[in-house]
């Protein structure tokens, strides 16, 4: 009888890396509860907890090569010491070296002993950054030590690494727990779980040798490459984490696959209806992913698939299909997404479409409580085809009769423990039911091939036809007279105006504000021309009969908030104007772009901002005015503001690197794949413990 898999946690004898932190000398309770809140519960998370940053103290620069912003040590005496209160204790305390030239070391923490410690004639050793100060070149709470007695201060052999730490946890105890555990890191052949044919193959280097570098750099390591993550010891160490979470993901899918789904085939007799309906007809990517999805779906294994498009390239007809595609086997169809602004959206072109074809939509959101829920409850129980909702269609009490497909609007405003929680509302036995994941947010190729290795992945990359491209110029709020003048002449031609008001990270309240005051500005500038307001402080009755009103051609410009950003089409309104542009992300800025230019008419986008650029927001406008291809856009918005952001919120089970960096580190993807496949055919144990090693709790996800 064949034995069963062991499971990672029983290879502690052969992996040393999982026997826990206090088995370390010196690491009692109260320092493993410290340790374990950084994470740092096992011997192997304390090698691959890294060093923020270095600090040279192999060598003494002189006073006169000091520049402000270096990190350096220098050797001085004591020349004057101040002590002052006019605002509050500090301690000033000037030094000079051979050279002659002064530094002033200022404390605004210290204790009398301490000061009465640091006399004129005393020699210090000092470490720290240099900064202007109001008499020269200054250190503010340098790091020191006196020179008694001592001819030659003893330098350090290494760089020093300097650990991120928490509240209770000097980084000298830190430095110290590490040391000892890697006294333990074992020889090659044992830490190594890439198989070395496949490392040889793509120039890894041993894992053991990057480990004791970056954690005791020597003297002559590039302190720049060290810095920005790029030395090849550190790239070896970001390609086993990238590696990781590319296992991590395929082995979610094939867990996934390993399930069953209902094959939902149809007749097809709705899709048809629905087609037939339609003011326009597909375009040749919509049918192309639609066939993908219906494809899918006719499968008894679940399909995971994420349709990106650009804006307004049609999307959530391929979603109306896919659902018709579940109502006609019998089963029911949940859409979630992120907004409750989005939801109704959705829920407005759902009923349009699907209501005349005999298909109720049920709708699910915070907001519909008492006895409008429980009826709405009732009716998903007792099988309502379509819901449409938010986090709401999660809750608990939520009950479906028969959940055959699961579609997820924006996925990246959810983590993995979300989507999972709305799919096994579907569960059954080993039956789940089919994910269709959309995103207006052109994914870069670099970031799909690893935040979504889980999913397949279609891109509908072509706009339907009567779409304008977008003209789009960047001017400073001096000029904003000039550019309600503009307006003034578009709404004369019958052409419609959006006016979006951003206040990042403010109030609501101030944002309605701001919008209130834009609002009064253009209604007196435009005299004979309606204009309408919208703000996420109005309730949603009354943002709809503005919208609509705008819709119907009632208003000339339409002022708002960044309300506006999803799902509105209004092929008359060719101009846009976007205040404080400098302030949103290229995503969001190319989101509100995609408002105009839905008519025949040429459209223009005007990007307000307030002078003086910084750099990243003067690059940011350049692509803006250089581009209207959402993945060239998506491509630079990872580059500028890295993948955290990219995605949207952190949330449990969505990435985050310790070590990797996916803007800078995406040159390794290609072979972080073709490593991953080999070892998923041929090294499934190996691949099991380095997912252990890396992700450790976090692996549960891997099981979904």
């Amino acid at each position: 009888m064949s034995a069963a898999p062991t499971p990672p946690a029983v290879h502690a004898s052969r992996d040393p890396g999982l026997a826990p932190v206090s088995s370390l000398p010196g690491v009692g309770p109260a320092l493993a509860a410290t340790l374990a809140k950084l994470g740092l519960e096992r011997l192997q998370d304390l090698w691959f907890h890294l060093p923020l940053r270095y600090e040279d103290r192999t060598q003494i620069s002189t006073i006169a090569e000091l520049h402000v912003g270096d990190r350096v040590q220098v050797e001085g005496k004591v020349e004057a010491v101040e002590r002052g209160f006019r605002y509050r204790p500090q301690l000033k305390v000037a030094i000079s070296d051979d050279s002659r030239e002064t530094l002033v070391l200022r404390f605004f923490h210290f204790h009398r002993a301490q000061a009465e410690q640091l006399k004129p004639g005393v020699r210090l050793l000092v470490y720290g950054e240099v900064r202007h100060g109001a008499q020269g070149l200054e250190m503010v709470h340098p790091q020191y030590q006196r020179l008694e007695g001592v001819a030659e201060p003893a330098m350090e052999e290494r760089l020093t690494p300097v650990y991120p730490t928490t509240e209770g946890l000097g980084v000298k105890r830190l430095a110290g727990v590490i040391a000892k555990a890697l006294a333990l890191l074992p020889p090659d052949r044992e830490l190594e779980l890439i198989p070395p044919d496949l490392g040889a193959q793509h120039g890894l280097t041993s894992l053991r040798d990057a480990l004791l570098y970056v954690h005791r750099p020597p003297p002559d390591a590039h302190l720049g490459q060290l810095t920005q993550g790029r030395h090849p010891a550190q790239q070896r160490l970001a390609f086993e984490e990238l590696l990781t979470q590319h296992l991590s993901l395929k082995r979610m899918r094939a867990a996934v696959k390993r399930r069953h789904s209902p094959a939902l085939g149809g007749d097809g007799t709705l899709r048809a209806r629905l087609l037939a309906g339609l003011p326009f007809r597909l375009t040749g990517a919509q049918q192309r992913v639609s066939d993908a999805v219906a494809v899918d779906m006719a499968r008894t294994h679940p399909m995971l698939r994420l349709v990106q498009g650009d804006v307004g390239s049609g999307k959530t007809v391929v979603a109306a299909l896919a659902a018709l595609a579940a109502v006609e086997s019998g089963h029911q169809v949940a859409l979630m997404a992120p907004t409750e602004l989005l939801a109704e959206q959705h829920l407005r072109n759902f009923r349009h479409w699907l209501q005349p074809l005999g298909v109720e939509v049920e709708w699910l959101a915070g907001k519909v409580t008492g006895k409008a829920r429980t009826r709405a409850l009732e009716r998903v129980a007792a099988g309502a085809p379509v819901v449409i909702g938010t986090h709401a269609l999660m809750q608990e009490g939520v009950e479906f009769a028969r959940l055959g497909l699961v579609i997820v609007d924006e996925q990246h405003r959810f983590g993995v423990q979300q989507r999972l929680a709305l799919r096994d509302k579907g569960l059954e036995g080993d039956q789940v039911p089919h994910q269709l994941v959309l995103t207006a947010t052109p994914i870069p190729r670099t970031l799909a091939m690893s935040a979504y290795a889980d999913l397949d992945v279609s891109s509908i990359d072509e706009l339907p036809p009567g779409r304008t491209p977008v003209q789009t110029i960047a001017i400073s709020n001096a000029r904003r007279a000039e550019v309600i003048e503009r307006i003034h002449a578009a709404c004369h031609e019958g052409r419609q105006v959006y006016w979006v008001c951003t206040l990042i990270e403010e109030t609501e309240q101030l944002r309605a504000q701001a919008a209130e005051v834009a609002h009064a500005e253009l209604s007196a500038a435009l005299g004979d021309r309606k204009v309408g307001l919208i703000h996420g402080r109005m309730k949603p009755r009354e943002k709809q009969a503005v919208m609509d009103a705008f819709k119907h051609g009632e208003l000339a410009v339409l002022v708002a908030t960044t309300v506006i950003e999803v799902g509105v089409d209004v092929p008359n309104a060719s101009l846009m104007v976007i205040e404080n542009s400098e302030r949103l992300g290229l995503a969001q800025l190319h989101q509100l772009r995609g408002r105009v230019g839905r008519g025949a008419v040429a459209s223009n986008c005007v990007l307000l901002y307030q002078p003086p650029l910084g750099m990243l927001a003067r690059e940011r406008l350049q692509v803006m005015r250089d581009t209207n291809d959402g993945f060239r856009i998506a491509e630079k918005d990872l580059e500028l503001r890295g993948p955290g952001e990219v995605l949207g919120t952190r949330q449990t089970g969505q990435l985050s690197f310790r070590i990797a960096d996916l803007s800078r580190d995406a040159h390794l993807l290609p072979a972080v794949q073709e490593v991953g496949a080999q070892m998923l055919r041929h090294h499934a144990g190996q691949a099991e413990r380095l997912i252990e090693r890396w992700i450790g709790g976090a692996a549960r996800y891997a099981h979904a």
